[in-house]
């Protein structure tokens, strides 16, 4: 019997002795990441990079200058995953912010949820000149996407191997770890008090997408179905689709594609609207 196979047995036992009890032990794990270091190959542009934080505690990494790219990385994601992009983007003109999500890194707090994540793309859009894109990967696109719905104002938007939605990855996650379904609804439920929001409204099918963007999906994603993007594509009006034949969950963001793709929106979206976002 591996590990795995363990825990969920003890997850299904207790699940059905206390079922609020094994709800809010995992409701704690679910929304406490835990630390990844730099990899290698992200030191040099972790060295080149300079260090912020803004006015309420939240730290960034900043490249170049020109038109602001905000960048959100994913679920225990580091700012130098999005390496070949802020290269590229560097390289184009653009000045690139990549954030600490609450939590990750730097930036203050022990838990975070996708709610905080958006909530931290607002605090830095206040902060920072208008902004040109902002890209964010799993979680990050996620919570762009609900962060437009809350004020967010860019001229342009893309997600990266996001969800459209947070109801079924909760309850993928407590199905993953065995709890049963009274369980299941209590993790649920726990979750939606601590972020303050209904998890069925969490759905980009509610939302009001008004603005140009791009939705990048990797068809080999194991961790979330290229489906999701199929329905992000769907309810966004103005949205284009790059489905990568390969490139995982995390692997699709050094592909060149993904860069191309980027760089081709930018040039395709006017910036005569950047008087209007500051104003």
């Amino acid at each position: 019997m591996n590990q795995m196979t363990w825990v969920r047995g003890v997850n299904a036992t207790l699940g059905r002795v206390a079922p609020q009890l094994i709800a809010s032990r995992l409701r704690e794990r679910f929304m406490t990441p835990r630390t990844s270091s730099p990899r290698d190959w992200e030191l040099p542009l972790l060295a080149s990079s300079e260090r912020i934080t803004l006015r309420f505690g939240l730290s960034a990494l900043r490249w170049g200058s020109g038109p602001t790219v905000l960048l959100m990385h994913g679920w225990e994601g580091r700012p130098t995953q999005f390496a070949l992009l802020i290269r590229g983007l560097v390289d184009a003109g653009y000045g690139v912010v990549a954030l600490d999500a609450p939590a990750h890194g730097r930036s203050p707090g022990r838990e975070a949820n996708v709610v905080l994540f958006a909530r931290a793309l607002l605090e830095a859009a206040s902060e920072l000149p208008p902004l040109r894109a902002v890209i964010g990967h799993s979680m990050g696109g996620a919570s762009a996407l609900l962060a437009t719905q809350m004020g967010l104002r860019s001229e342009t938007l893309v997600t990266i191997a996001a969800p459209s939605r947070i109801l079924g990855l909760l309850r993928g996650f407590a199905r993953f770890m065995g709890l049963p379904a009274e369980a299941r609804a209590h993790f649920v439920r726990q979750v939606e008090k601590t972020a303050g929001i209904p998890a069925a409204h969490l759905d980009v099918q509610r939302y009001q997408l008004e603005l140009p963007g791009l939705v990048v999906h990797a068809e080999d994603d194991p961790v979330v179905p290229v489906s999701e993007a199929d329905l992000i594509h769907k309810a966004w009006f103005d949205s284009q689709l790059l489905r990568l034949p390969a490139g995982g969950h995390q692997r699709l963001l050094s592909d060149p594609l993904l860069l191309q793709a980027v760089l081709e929106l930018l040039e395709q979206v006017p910036q005569a609207s950047l008087k209007a976002l500051a104003s």
